[in-house]
């Protein structure tokens, strides 16, 4: 594709999962291209997010890229969930292993991209105000990667430390004996107060909505290191009681079977629906799951996410264990959501309601006590001064488009996405938008993305990207947009398969109700991991209908 050597055929922007796979597929490509990265080091939300117990809450085996079967069997996980530390080593260890490093700018960050539409290429500008030239950009920049900081009255008069959860210090932060105060109960904040609190003279917990969360029951996970196994059994959903050999021994129909589910996970389905059950096989279906932990509770029956009624049933089941969780009756109520489970996304912890039973936690209900401003010595609620030397902000992400937002992206006529996109994200399969010709969005809104298993979409998305960069090559195409018509079909799509699913039933990021005036609609795609594969598939078979090439 090289004719000028002063463009790029292509430059990618983040060097996190999506961004070294997308790497790795324009090299076997022999593409010139080269991958943009703020941070100094690859891993995208894995290097920022290294906060006190940070962990992935899909498990390990199937949080992994699939596209290399010796990278599959050569690496070995230590734990079911993996920790941030592990993971960010094998980002490493993907980025060292494929010598992805020498095409990474590290330390780089980019400021705007233009299209110039006469030369049909993009125009990039970094930090350093330096230009760089591409026939095609991919952004890679990840869906939960742009801070939510509120801002609070007088915070700049605080004197003691500040942290956030999503950009935490790589030095060991020292809470030992301190005085702490952290802001938000979602599942940053979920992960993080059971581990804190081990070191903490004291922690304020500073909650505005209670989450639903789920046990992960993590565990070291079983090798057998060489010895002889017979009857391997096939992993569905596997559990604590599998040997990693066995995994590994049935990864392909391992990974068929999440490519053709819902969330991109292999999960345990129970096709059952929770209403046709009795009360007892009910409870103790539940019960089950909640034994087993992790992300599977929510598919215990197969009605809980679009029937409310159905929803109610798991709700009330992990209301009941918050009851009986938490010793005080009055901290028990705070932290018991009164929303559909499921609707924020559901977190998974070690040890979180059990937390609150200590001496030297407080829970803070910002509904009826709301901050009111900082001081130079901690945090004024409207009904009392609370004495801090240290403050965490979990206070979440501005998802799917803040990192885009950030860039200054000027399409066709003029036009900035951030402008384009001022009333939601339009775009077509999370992967283009009109009038931005030539600029890909990997795992972007109107795509599964953050509903599902994040490496597996990552590659089927990236996979698409590059069969479409070789179509064009193939049929000596240079320029593909998409059109105005199909971007409206799909978003009008998006939003009609999200108004009975559960996740579309409460305030959350999912809309963007964290942010204040970011526009309200639902952005991921709810439909399905695998029925959006088959639109994927469907559209390029038919020469990317729904496309302009020229």
């Amino acid at each position: 594709m090289i004719k000028d050597k002063n463009i790029y055929d292509l430059v990618i922007i983040g060097a996190g999962f999506a961004g070294l796979y997308s790497l790795y597929k324009a090299k076997l490509a022999n593409l010139n291209v080269i991958t943009i990265e703020r941070a100094s080091n690859v891993g995208g939300t894995w290097y920022w997010n290294r906060y006190p117990g940070a962990r992935c809450d899909v498990e390990s085996m199937q949080y992994s890229y699939q596209f290399s079967s010796e990278l599959q069997e050569e690496w070995e996980w230590t734990e079911k969930y993996a920790t941030q530390p592990e993971i960010l080593k094998y980002a490493n260890h993907v980025a060292d292993r494929f010598n992805l490093r020498k095409n990474i700018n590290f330390n780089t960050e980019i400021k705007s991209a233009k299209f110039i539409t006469d030369k049909n290429y993009w125009l990039l500008t970094n930090h350093k105000k330096e230009l760089i030239k591409t026939r095609f950009c991919i952004m890679a920049t990840g869906c939960l990667s742009t801070l939510n900081k509120p801002n609070f009255k007088n915070i700049e008069s605080f004197k003691g430390e500040i942290y956030h959860t999503g950009s935490w210090p790589h030095h060991k932060v020292n809470l030992k004996n301190k005085i702490v105060g952290i802001i938000g109960t979602g599942s940053s904040a979920i992960q993080c107060i059971p581990e804190i609190i081990k070191d903490v003279k004291q922690l304020y917990v500073f909650q505005r909505t209670p989450h639903y969360t789920v046990p992960a029951r993590n565990a070291p996970l079983k090798y057998l290191k060489g010895k002889n196994i017979s009857n391997m059994r096939e992993p569905i959903g596997y559990d604590n009681d599998l040997f990693v050999e066995e995994v590994k021994y049935n990864y392909s129909s391992f990974r068929l079977k999440a490519q053709n589910s819902v969330a991109a996970m292999a999960l345990p389905i129970n096709n059952q629906s929770a209403l046709e059950v009795s009360e007892d096989r009910r409870q103790h279906v539940f019960e089950d799951r909640w034994n087993k932990g992790g992300v599977p509770f929510i598919a215990a029956f197969e009605d809980l996410n679009f029937n409310r009624e159905a929803n109610e049933t798991a709700a009330k089941f992990v209301r009941n264990k918050i009851k009986s969780l938490v010793k005080d009756s009055n901290v028990a109520k705070l932290l018991t959501p009164n929303y559909p489970i499921g609707c924020k996304r559901l977190a998974v912890d070690s040890n979180y309601y059990e937390t609150y039973n200590r001496s030297n936690i407080s829970l803070i209900d910002l509904k009826t006590d709301p901050i009111k401003e900082f001081s130079k010595d901690g945090i004024s609620t409207s009904k009392k001064c609370f004495e801090l030397d240290v403050v965490i902000l979990a206070t979440g992400f501005d998802a799917m488009t803040g990192t885009l937002f950030n860039i200054d992206i000027e399409g066709k006529d003029n036009i900035k996405l951030k402008d384009k996109w001022s009333n939601g994200p339009k775009n077509y399969l999370g992967l283009a938008s009109s009038g931005f010709p030539n600029l890909f969005t990997v795992s972007g809104p109107g795509s599964p993305s953050v509903l599902t298993n994040m490496i597996v979409s990552i590659e089927q998305h990236v996979n698409w990207i590059f069969d479409c960069i070789k179509y064009m090559q193939n049929n000596d195409k240079s320029f593909i947009e998409a059109s105005l018509n199909a971007e409206d079909d799909w978003f009008k799509h998006n939003q009609e398969v999200s108004i009975d699913h559960v996740r579309s039933s409460c305030s959350s990021w999912y809309i963007g109700a964290n942010i204040k005036g970011k526009a309200k609609n639902f952005m991921p795609y709810v439909g399905g991991y695998s029925k959006y594969v088959e639109k994927c598939n469907e559209v390029s078979k038919n020469d990317y209908e729904g496309f302009i090439l020229k």
